[in-house]
């Protein structure tokens, strides 16, 4: 739960009192965390999967994850890149609420991820939490530039902006539980996790990094954040 509420919540408190930061700074840093998170899906997620269960698990757990994540983005989508000025005037307030609800909803399979991953391994679970808890803060942008401009208090709009990450903790006891049932279990949720991580990657953070930082810092982050990925799993 304290990566997604710790996500969201410095998200929040950056809008407030640090303003935005740059276009090109903030791509660079989504760009790196997914390629970390592209190694540590295929180098970790996957293998353990296959190691737990079997080729045909792995793939059916990946299948589903990435469905998942498809059906949420479909019926409940969610952008990172949301200013005032981009807000007709009056729908401030609507338009973060239906922001953090999404944003919500999206955390809980998320936290499925982080409590099958420890279940696989404590680093393991470690890593996944701290990569979605930098994921979840320009989500925590997202929802507190429009609630300011709607009016609410500090107070309010961090509270607001911290609570959209909580599912993330309901998510994770649920995910930890369903996979210690048995080995089995535990290689579809991996693969599970794998295709909820590779979703995230594909279709949030490198469509965002690009949109924010351009092309070449974009696969530069990339290249640095599969390379430290890769480090890391070498390493642990």
């Amino acid at each position: 739960m304290l990566a997604g509420v710790i996500g969201t919540g410095a998200g929040g408190l950056i809008a407030i009192f640090m303003g935005k930061p740059s276009s090109r700074f903030t791509g660079t840093i989504l760009a790196f965390a997914a390629g970390i998170m592209m190694a540590i899906v295929f180098l970790e997620l996957i293998e353990e999967s296959i190691d737990f269960s079997n080729y045909i698990v792995a793939i059916i757990g990946l299948t589903l994850g990435m469905a998942v994540f498809y059906l949420l983005d479909h019926f409940f989508p969610h952008h990172h890149p949301v200013s005032p000025e981009e807000l007709p005037f009056g729908i401030y307030l609507k338009k973060g609420t239906l922001l953090a609800l999404g944003i919500g909803l999206h955390n809980f399979p998320e936290g499925l991820a982080v409590g099958t991953g420890f279940i696989g391994s404590t680093e393991l679970g470690t890593t996944l939490a701290i990569l979605i808890g930098l994921h979840n803060i320009p989500e925590g942008m997202a929802v507190a530039a429009p609630l300011r401009a709607g009016g609410d208090s500090y107070l309010k709009v961090i509270w607001i902006t911290a609570l959209a990450g909580a599912p993330m903790g309901v998510g994770a006891f649920i995910g930890a539980a369903i996979s210690s049932i048995s080995p089995l279990i535990l290689g579809l949720s991996l693969g599970f996790a794998g295709g909820a991580m590779l979703y995230i990657v594909c279709d949030e953070l490198i469509p965002d990094a690009y949109e924010s930082a351009g092309a070449h810092f974009s696969i530069l982050g990339i290249l640095c954040g599969t390379v430290l990925g890769i480090l890391f799993t070498a390493w642990f």
